[in-house]
């Protein structure tokens, strides 16, 4: 089965249905309507320089290329989530990196090398894409944990405190935010879920359809993801937290105010 092209002449026709929301923005919200623009003019760049860059990556497909490749999305996924959680990278950049590394990495061998296992198992075809997905559906996550962790213990610091002042150590004092945090971070993957297939059908299945596949093959494969992402982003909420707090906080175990953005 051949999946259809979408002519340029189509596609441009769908951009052009985009001037009613548009419109609607200018209209109720005026402030958004620049930041959405460059939203769009962004995705349409970044989307078709991607193209040009998988077309090649696919037909070289060497392990350095492709390793080259994940850094790269790894350091972007790490930099954009210590940008949202309000967090300078000075402090926390290495700390949240190696818990992202470590993360991504464990959950990409066991789904590549164990249920996947394509050849080579680095193939850019799986690897890639892949890894994006899981990053990309981790990020929120990621974000949702560091920024609820360190805004609860900033905001309740009286709190934090009497627990150090009552004789807590620095890791039992943090607790309760970090069970919060993590709660806060997994949540929306626990109720997506809890509904998929009822309420949506996830994108990497209907792309696989799409793309003329089985679809006993695409729920697998959608399977393997959810599972590989609900991995992704519960291991990274906790190694995050637990390595950052060194950087985080000061010899006197008080969290440092010059960490913020």
């Amino acid at each position: 089965m051949e999946t259809i092209d979408i002519s340029l002449t189509n596609l441009t026709l769908l951009y052009a249905i985009l001037a009613l929301p548009l419109w609607l923005i200018y209209r109720y919200s005026r402030g958004l309507i620049r930041e959405a623009l460059v939203s769009i003019l962004r995705m349409t760049a970044q989307l078709l320089l991607l193209g040009v860059y998988l077309k090649y990556i696919f037909e070289w497909n060497t392990l350095w290329i492709n390793a080259l490749w994940i850094l790269v999305m790894l350091v972007v996924a790490n930099v954009t989530t210590l940008k949202n959680a309000g967090l300078k990278k000075r402090y926390f950049f290495w700390p949240t990196q190696l818990a992202l590394t470590i993360s991504i990495l464990a959950i990409m061998a066991f789904l590549l090398a164990v249920v996947v296992r394509p050849e080579p198992v680095y193939d850019a075809r799986y690897l890639i894409p892949l890894t994006g997905m899981i990053l990309g559906n981790s990020l929120r996550g990621n974000v949702q944990a560091l920024e609820r962790f360190y805004s609860e213990i900033r905001k309740n610091e009286t709190e934090f405190m009497t627990y150090l002042m009552m004789g807590a150590t620095l890791q039992e004092a943090v607790r309760p935010y970090a069970r919060d945090a993590v709660a806060s971070a997994i949540s929306p993957i626990i109720a997506t879920m809890a509904t998929v297939g009822l309420v949506s059908l996830p994108g990497m299945m209907t792309g696989q359809i799409l793309g003329g596949s089985f679809p006993l093959i695409a729920i697998k494969y959608q399977i393997a993801i959810m599972i590989s992402i609900f991995f992704s982003m519960t291991v990274t909420a906790v190694l995050n937290i637990l390595f950052s707090l060194r950087v985080a906080f000061n010899d006197y175990q008080v969290l440092r105010e010059e960490v913020f953005n």
